[in-house]
């Protein structure tokens, strides 16, 4: 019933029902949220691209061909929307990097409070680059198969489960460094 009912959403959207669109901003809103945060691990940035994310859902709206589950779609804008901001940034590295160690901390202390679980395990998939943060997250965090992780990062599927496999023994030696 509840697809049903997004699928009608998502039709009127298309048609320019301004409800409906707010009704799908409002369902996927914590979904997308929460999804950037891991992947930026600053709640500023997380804020700033879910904005742009549903920006351009809203601009390609019609372009959704119900193919794909709607979430799945609105992960795939968010992380090209990720990619196209680190990209910008390229130069800014540095900096980029500092300001993602300091709010690592705060945001931990963040989740924490407001009791979502924020393990050992976040805590290295954090100091991952984004090439493997990202495709490691949409595998083992979110479920989605190499071929449509594939799709949303625009790579083959043996490079995903490359990175992916790379990401796991990173984490693990992470892991392992904070034990010694």
């Amino acid at each position: 019933m509840k697809e049903f009912e997004e699928h009608q959403l998502i039709t009127l959207a298309q048609q320019g029902d301004e409800a409906a669109f707010t009704a799908l901003f409002q369902r996927h809103y914590s979904f997308i949220y929460n999804y950037l945060i891991k992947m930026t691990f600053n709640p500023m940035i997380a804020e700033e691209l879910l904005q742009e994310t549903m920006l351009k859902c809203y601009l390609q709206i019609t372009s959704f061909n119900h193919q794909s589950k709607f979430s799945s779609w609105l992960i795939t804008i968010a992380t090209r929307t990720y990619i196209d901001l680190l990209r910008k940034k390229k130069r800014e590295r540095g900096l980029f990097k500092r300001a993602a160690d300091e709010h690592s901390s705060a945001l931990k202390w963040e989740l924490q409070l407001n009791k979502v679980d924020f393990n050992e395990v976040m805590e290295a998939i954090s100091t991952l680059k984004p090439l493997y943060r990202i495709p490691l997250l949409l595998r083992h965090y979110y479920g989605f198969t190499y071929a449509e992780i594939g799709e949303i990062l625009n790579c083959h599927e043996g490079t995903v489960k490359s990175r992916v496999n790379k990401s796991i023994k990173l984490v693990r030696k992470e892991m392992h460094e904070d034990e010694g």
